[in-house]
């Protein structure tokens, strides 16, 4: 099992970096989450982010998720590939996906 994870979201056009680092606290299923972004939504959706549980994230649907209600609630633009990062990020510090890159190939 995996325990952390570093995912780093070159966004695109905006050009706003992210880097998102997952830690799986020792002993449990609950992931730390810490979010450093150039673009100062994602900032603040990292700020309401801290513990959660790897778990209960995978088992919602993805709005029911903190990660996505936050982002909802926050970011302006709905295609960021941000909050996917995140629970890749979680998913991967948790030991419950491969750690493996997904990219967007935009022509």
């Amino acid at each position: 099992m995996s325990d952390s994870c570093k995912v780093t979201v070159n966004p695109g056009v905006c050009r706003l970096n992210t880097v998102i680092t997952a830690n799986l606290i020792p002993g449990t299923m609950e992931v730390h989450v810490e979010i450093k972004s150039d673009c100062p939504n994602v900032r603040k959706m990292g700020e309401q982010i801290d513990n959660v549980s790897a778990y209960e994230e995978i088992a919602k649907k993805m709005f029911d998720t903190v990660v996505y209600r936050f982002a909802n609630d926050i970011l302006p633009h709905p295609a960021c590939p941000v909050p996917s990062a995140v629970m890749k990020a979680i998913e991967g510090a948790s030991g419950l996906c491969l750690k493996k890159n997904v990219t967007f190939d935009i022509e």
